[in-house]
């Protein structure tokens, strides 16, 4: 594959997937405002359980199936190329038909074993999701390793659109029914998404159906690939990208497990617990994903630009990419942090306006606490990407897995003790990213050898961050007592941007070198060199 055709691939998907990333983020605002935080505490109890098994039936398989259609397609091995896509075809058939059974034969068991029953309807809904998805990763996983990548772009789009439409339509639909069943119409919405998306794949393939047969006529090798040798070629790429893509969807369901058992064992009911859940996964950790929009954009740079310099042994750029994207994850990571932190209830309130005042101040404390988790979190996903840049995907995982383990035994711990309760989980949930990140650090300083300067890297971007927070602080205050909330709210942190990039320039936390990791880079500095902010 040409550079170019290379680009134009990771354009395509990073295009989708911010806008996907955006779309959900929002996706949530609207929903929580239709059925409320025991709503979402009923919708949010099926998807970490669902995400957990979504990410074990699909999420190492196609990038397999990618990598090695490729290859065979490199060597003109077409015909192998395409038996590598029916092997994984029919395995992914089986993963979506053994998960999606899990959930329709064993709803009732998991919701009560959760202590919410009610919690049913959003479970079951998304059966038919974990039956689809796995048909259509396969399919898309064997387009990205013919190049083509609009196929996968395409899809991922009409089922985030179908999603939310489908999704925020039948919770509307079924409000006056109860809140259970309009979760599980919400909820239903991964299903049609899925369904759509699935379709949509189908028939991209039929239509490439004569291409895909010319190519396959067009090989003259006489090597045919043993089936066993396949599968075995497949799981040896795809295990390990499960394992770490299943931590996350992990971490989110030992909050599931744990926190309706140890709330109601210090006397929370049912209907509170579900409501706190609601407040802190629905409504907290939803803004919390708005900076990941970033941080996940900077990693997916990263990783092309650090393999291409490491590629060709050029260990000098290999460091300065690298330290330049751990400065540049916490220029982007600590506003995010500090700006939630400073405006936590006022964002809450300006969001979710049809809420009682007690849930938005519930919610907007608990977001004060869990806003810390951005910059570690946004530190996890850039030193993820060095070091899968450097060949050592593993590592990461590793480091994810002792986060959890962390995560398991603070919440655990701290759930249960009264004056704490489900605080205990947001701290659990910060703990588990600063571990992976601190662990994530030592393994870059051990394989890439990077001696960062701690005043560039850590400390001017902490200045701006503070500058910035005292300036949103001061702003607000005096602003809303002149303004409403709401509109104080948005100047503020308007305010707090400009103020924010600012800082940023006169502390010299961010460079000219800085914006190489950027796609279009280049661009924005010839139009900062214009404007004088550049020399």
């Amino acid at each position: 594959m040409s550079k170019k055709s290379f680009l134009q691939g990771a354009v395509i998907l990073g295009v989708a997937g911010i806008f996907i990333k955006i779309l959900g983020a929002f996706y949530r605002i609207p929903l929580i405002n239709m059925i409320g935080s025991e709503g979402m505490g009923y919708f949010q109890t099926s998807y970490p359980i669902y995400n957990l098994l979504f990410a074990i039936s699909t999420a190492g398989l196609p990038v397999a199936v990618a990598k090695l259609v490729s290859e065979k397609r490199a060597l003109g091995q077409y015909k192998n190329a395409h038996k590598i896509f029916k092997i994984s075809f029919l395995g992914l058939v089986i993963g979506g038909v053994l998960t999606s059974s899990i959930i329709l034969f064993g709803s009732k068991y998991i919701v009560n074993y959760y202590g919410r029953p009610k919690a049913y309807y959003s479970m079951i809904a998304l059966t038919p999701a974990l039956l689809f998805v796995p048909i259509m990763s396969a399919i898309r996983g064997y387009f990205q390793g013919r190049q083509s990548m609009l196929p996968t772009a395409s899809s991922q789009m009409v089922e985030q659109l179908l999603r939310v439409g489908v999704g925020l339509f039948l919770a509307k639909y079924l409000l006056d029914s109860g809140l259970d069943k309009a979760a599980g119409g919400a909820a239903f919405g991964a299903s049609a998404g899925a369904i759509g998306g699935t379709i949509l794949m189908v028939i991209i393939y039929v239509y490439k159906r004569n291409d895909i047969k010319t190519e396959i006529r067009r090989d003259a090798s006489d090597i045919t690939d043993n089936t066993s040798n396949i599968i075995k070629s497949i799981l040896m790429i795809a295990i390990p990208i499960t394992i770490g893509a299943a931590i996350v969807p992990l971490i989110n369901s030992i909050d599931v497990a744990i926190i309706g058992r140890k709330l109601q064992l210090i006397g929370y009911t049912e209907k509170e617990v579900t409501k706190l859940f609601g407040q802190m996964s629905g409504m907290a950790q939803t803004l919390i994903n708005f900076p990941q929009v970033f941080s996940i954009a900077l990693a997916m740079s990263l990783v092309p630009a650090i393999a291409s310099v490491y590629a060709t042994s050029d260990y000098r750029n290999v460091r300065k990419l690298s330290i330049s994207g751990i400065r540049v994850s916490l220029v982007v990571g600590l506003p995010c942090a500090l700006g939630l932190y400073a405006l936590a209830t006022p964002i809450i309130k300006l969001l979710y306006y049809t809420r009682p005042l007690e849930t938005q101040e519930s919610a907007g404390s608990m977001l004060s606490v869990l806003a810390f988790s951005v910059i570690f979190l946004a530190l996890v996903q850039s030193m993820t990407g060095i070091l899968q840049a450097v060949g050592k995907p593993f590592i990461p995982v590793r480091n994810l897995i002792i986060g959890a383990i962390f995560k398991v035994i603070i919440s655990y711990t701290l759930t249960g003790i009264k004056g704490i309760g489900i605080y205990g989980a947001i701290i659990g949930t910060i703990i588990a990213y600063a571990v992976a990140s601190i662990l994530n650090y030592i393994s870059v300083k051990k394989y890439v050898n990077i001696r960062p300067n701690i005043i560039e890297v850590f400390v001017k971007p902490a200045i701006s961050a503070i500058l910035m927070l005292v300036v949103v602080k001061v702003s607000y205050i005096g602003i809303s007592s002149v303004i409403s909330d709401k509109l104080a709210t948005l100047l503020a942190v308007a305010i707090g941007g400009v103020v924010y990039v600012l800082a940023l320039f006169v502390t010299g936390a961010i460079t000219e070198k800085d914006f190489q990791i950027v796609p279009k880079g280049d661009k924005i500095v010839r139009v900062l060199k214009r404007v004088g902010i550049f020399k």
